[in-house]
C-alpha cells in the first residue's frame, strides 16, 4: 500500500509504502526536478520530496507552478491521492502520479466572486500613500530587465523606499530587501494600490485604477525590429482601442535610443507625455559586470566557448521555436550552448537537455547571459540591440524570415541590409558561419554603425540617470 501526505513544517511531500525500498524517486516538472530522500527498508519505506529547489547557485525557493510527474521506481501510484493543500510556499495536489503545483493563494480568491471582491476593494482603496515602488517584469514571470536594474540602483541610493515585486509564484527570486507579492493575492492588490510609483516593462494586467499622485514608469523591454501595437499588420479596432487604453495608463516611457523613441511614441499613441532616452538600465551589467562570475554560477569553465541561442517568440505558436538542435550545435562548434527561450514561452515550454547544453530560459537576468556568452545566435529578438553593447559576434538564424516579415509581424527596417552579422537559414549554414573567422572583419563597418545608432546611451550609467529623474521629480522620497 502506498500513501501520500504533507509535512507542513518541512514543506515536503511524503510518499510512504510497504515492501522493498525503491532505488529512485523523482518529481519532474518542466522547469525543475527534485530528487527524494528515500529511507527505510524491509517492511516500510519513505520518500521525502522537498517542495523547494535551488537553481543557478541561488537560494532554495518553492517549486515553480506547473504539472509534475511523480516517478518512483517499481511503485504503482495509480491509487495515490492527496487533497489540495495550501502551504507557505506552494499549493499542491496529487492524483495518480501527477502533482500539480500552484502559487500559495487561497483558492477562494481565484473564484469569480473572490476576484471581484479583491478588485472592488482595490478600486475603493485610497492608495498612492506609501513611499514605495511596485515593480513587475514580464508579467511577474521573472525579476529582471530594466525594473531589476532600477530596483538595485534605488535600493542603494534610497534604502528607505519600500520595494514590492509582483511575481507569479514564490519560485521567482526577488532582490535583497524587496517584498514578493504573488499576483492575484490580497497582498498583491494592496501593494499595487498603495505604492506611489509603479515600474513595469510590459502591459499592466488585470483591473487598473490610478490612485491620486500615483505614477507609472513604463520601461518597455527592447528596441524593436518587429512592428508593435498600432503598427502591427491588419486592422483590428479592438486591438487599437486596447493599445490606446493601455498607453494612457503610463506617465513616462523609457527608450533605449532615439530610434525607439520615435517608434514607441507612434506605436502606442504616447503623445503629450515624456519619453526618457537614457539607454537601458539592464545593459549597465554589460559594461560593469563580471562574466567569470556568471560562468561559474552556470558551471562553465573559463576557457569554454559559449554560444547563447535566444530567439524571440512567435505569434502563431506557444512554445519556443525548434530551429536548433542544441546538442548537435555544441558538437559542431565545440562549445557550450545556452538556450534562452522568450519570457512568453517560459510557462509553456520545457527545459532543453543534452551534452554541453544548458537551458537558461528560467535564468532571471538576460544581460548577465549576454555578458557570459562569446557569441549570440538570435533571429528577430530585441536582444540583438543589447548584445551589440559588448561588440561580440552575432549570427541571425532566420529560416522563417519571409513568413515572419510578410505575414506575422513585419519589420521596421530591412534586417538583411543592416544586420551586424550573417543571416543564415539552416543549422548547417550556422555551423559554417561560426567556423568562419573572417566574418568579424567583414561586418565591422555595419557593426560600428549599428552601435552608433542604437547603443550611444548604453554606457553603464543608465540606471543612475533614470533613478536621478525618479528622485528629482519626487516620484518617491529618499
Amino acid at each position: 500500500m502506498t500513501t501520500a501526505r504533507i509535512d507542513d513544517a518541512a514543506e515536503a511531500l511524503i510518499i510512504e509504502g510497504t515492501g522493498q525500498r525503491p532505488e529512485t524517486a523523482d518529481l519532474v516538472g518542466p522547469r525543475a526536478h527534485v530528487k527524494a530522500c528515500v529511507t527505510g527498508g524491509g517492511k516500510t519505506w519513505k520518500a521525502t520530496f522537498p517542495l523547494q529547489a535551488s537553481r543557478w547557485g541561488g537560494p532554495s525557493l518553492p517549486l515553480p507552478t506547473g504539472t509534475y510527474e511523480l516517478r518512483i521506481a517499481d511503485v504503482d501510484l495509480d491509487d495515490v491521492r492527496l487533497a489540495p493543500s495550501v502551504l507557505t510556499g506552494v499549493r499542491i495536489a496529487l492524483n495518480a502520479g501527477t502533482v500539480r503545483i500552484a502559487a500559495p493563494v487561497d483558492p477562494v480568491y481565484e473564484t469569480a466572486e473572490g476576484r471581484s471582491t479583491l478588485e472592488e476593494r482595490y478600486v475603493a482603496q485610497a492608495g498612492g500613500t506609501e513611499n514605495a515602488v511596485f515593480f513587475e517584469s514580464f508579467y511577474g514571470r521573472s525579476v529582471g530587465c530594466n525594473p531589476r536594474a532600477i530596483d538595485r540602483e534605488l535600493a542603494a541610493r534610497a534604502p528607505e523606499v519600500r520595494r514590492y515585486w509582483s511575481v507569479v509564484d514564490l519560485s521567482v527570486e526577488v532582490p535583497e530587501g524587496a517584498i514578493a507579492v504573488v499576483e492575484g493575492s490580497p497582498q498583491w492588490w494592496h501593494a499595487r494600490g498603495a505604492a506611489r510609483l509603479l515600474v513595469v516593462n510590459d502591459w499592466l494586467r488585470r483591473r487598473f485604477a490610478r490612485k491620486p499622485g500615483q505614477k507609472v514608469l513604463q520601461t518597455w523591454h527592447g528596441t524593436p525590429l518587429k512592428r508593435l501595437a498600432l503598427h502591427r499588420p491588419g486592422f483590428d479596432p479592438r486591438r487599437m482601442a486596447a493599445v490606446v487604453k493601455e498607453s494612457r495608463r503610463w506617465d513616462v516611457l523609457l527608450a533605449q535610443n532615439t530610434y525607439s523613441e520615435r517608434i514607441l511614441r507612434k506605436a502606442y499613441a504616447f503623445f503629450g507625455r515624456p519619453i526618457w532616452v537614457e539607454g537601458y538600465p539592464r545593459n549597465d551589467a554589460l559594461t560593469n559586470g563580471d562574466p567569470a562570475e556568471v560562468r561559474a554560477a552556470l558551471g562553465i569553465g573559463p576557457e569554454e566557448r559559449v554560444l547563447l541561442y535566444a530567439p524571440t517568440w512567435r505569434d502563431d505558436r506557444a512554445e519556443m521555436v525548434d530551429f536548433v538542435d542544441a546538442a548537435l550545435l555544441a558538437r559542431q562548434a565545440n562549445a557550450v550552448v545556452l538556450v534562452r527561450g522568450h519570457s512568453r514561452t517560459l510557462e509553456q515550454g520545457r527545459d532543453r537537455a543534452g551534452a554541453r547544453v544548458i537551458d537558461v530560459t528560467g535564468y532571471p537576468e538576460t544581460a548577465r547571459l549576454l555578458l557570459a556568452a562569446d557569441a549570440l545566435i538570435t533571429d528577430y529578438s530585441s536582444v540583438m540591440f543589447d548584445f551589440s553593447v559588448t561588440g561580440k559576434p552575432m549570427y541571425f538564424l532566420v529560416p522563417d524570415i519571409d513568413h515572419y516579415r510578410g505575414q506575422l509581424r513585419g519589420f521596421y527596417f530591412d534586417l538583411a541590409e543592416r544586420a551586424p552579422g550573417p543571416l543564415v537559414r539552416t543549422q548547417e549554414e550556422l555551423a559554417a558561419a561560426l567556423d568562419d573567422a573572417g566574418h568579424v572583419a567583414a561586418y565591422a563597418d555595419r557593426y560600428a554603425a549599428w552601435r552608433k545608432q542604437f547603443n550611444s546611451r548604453d554606457d553603464g550609467h543608465a540606471a543612475q540617470r533614470v533613478v536621478d529623474r525618479i528622485l528629482d521629480l519626487g516620484f518617491v522620497t529618499p
